[in-house]
């Protein structure tokens, strides 16, 4: 097997591609051949040790994979050789070959093509278990997302409008604005690349003027840092803000604003609920699959690289210049 290796804290040049015994799996584990990986904002942290989880080097990032099983470990009677399927890993699925446990794993839906299949849990996952679980979002309401065009966040607008939201894009320039409007956002607002105290006070009253009187009813904050003031004051009575990613830095909120708006700070931790909440996530996963099904929902995938060139598609996703989703492709 081959598989895309940190072997010391980097950015993504550091990352060697490299030859390994194949792995067998234990009892409970499957091992799949893997057809496509994901390519996530958490990849580009787990290989500079700034991420939740730290695995012992050498390693390979790689969250979310797809593709067949070929062997499987005692006590695995759910899966048979041949079968396809998603799985998340949390990390190590730049790889040719993984094993996992079988638990992990999801069937994949009929007709849903392999690099799809490998672009859809992470993001629609994330995103369905915001919105409906934690921000209980209501036909009719106004939905904000910050950071719209990337993978998390495309979803929300795609699950945002399933839902009957009104769907307000916030992005960091006129290619993101534009790719959002395609997916079905209802309007779009284009932030600047940093923000200093005038530029959060434009930012607010821009939101303020796209949402109405009424304000922002869900906020949905992929991008952290100085954004995430401008939004709160820009919230409803009793609007949700959730607490998603923080590409542009942890944010400091005067939690002042939370006690006048009478509004929620959400968090959403999606990997942890999982675990926390298997049959909420298999449920969650079922809808999706439906809408899926329905044409509701479809990964936009922007860039696709043989796994190989990972370094390339984690730069792209590093600088934030990605548009929905980016894959690699196994040899």
């Amino acid at each position: 097997m081959h598989a895309m290796l940190s072997k010391s804290p980097g950015g993504p040049d550091t990352l060697e591609w490299s030859t390994l015994p194949d792995p067998e799996p234990k009892k409970g584990e499957v091992r799949i051949a893997v057809k496509a990986a994901g390519v996530n904002f958490p990849d580009t942290l787990i290989i500079n040790d700034l991420y939740q989880i730290k695995p012992p080097r050498p390693f390979a990032p790689g969250g979310e994979v797809s593709g067949v099983v070929d062997a499987l470990g005692d006590g695995v009677t759910h899966l048979s050789i041949g079968d396809p399927v998603i799985a998340m890993t949390g990390f190590g699925g730049f790889a040719t070959h993984l094993c996992v446990p079988a638990a992990a794993c999801l069937k994949m839906p009929e007709g849903m093509p392999f690099d799809e299949a490998a672009c859809f849990v992470f993001t629609y996952g994330t995103s369905h278990y915001a919105l409906k679980n934690r921000a209980e979002l209501k036909s009719g309401e106004t939905l904000l997302i910050l950071g719209a065009a990337g993978g998390v966040g495309a979803a929300a607008i795609e699950l945002g409008k399933a839902a009957g939201a009104r769907v307000i894009a916030a992005v960091s320039s006129q290619d993101k604005a534009d790719f959002c409007t395609d997916l079905g956002a209802d309007a779009t607002i284009i932030y600047p690349r940093t923000m200093d105290r005038a530029a959060q006070k434009a930012l607010s009253a821009e939101i303020k003027n796209a949402a109405g009187p009424n304000g922002v009813d869900v906020a949905y904050d992929a991008v952290g840092g100085d954004y995430a003031e401008p939004v709160i004051r820009s919230m409803a009575w009793g609007g949700r803000f959730l607490v998603v990613g923080f590409p542009a830095g942890i944010p400091a909120i005067p939690l002042n604003l939370a006690l006048l708006k009478s509004c929620q700070i959400v968090g959403v931790f999606w990997g942890a609920s999982i675990y926390r909440e298997p049959a909420e996530h298999m449920k969650n996963m079922s809808e999706l699959f439906d809408m899926y099904s329905k044409g509701q929902v479809k990964p936009r995938i922007s860039a696709s690289f043989p796994m190989q060139d990972a370094a390339q598609a984690l730069a792209l996703m590093s600088d934030r210049r990605v548009l929905g989703k980016v894959v690699l492709t196994a040899p």
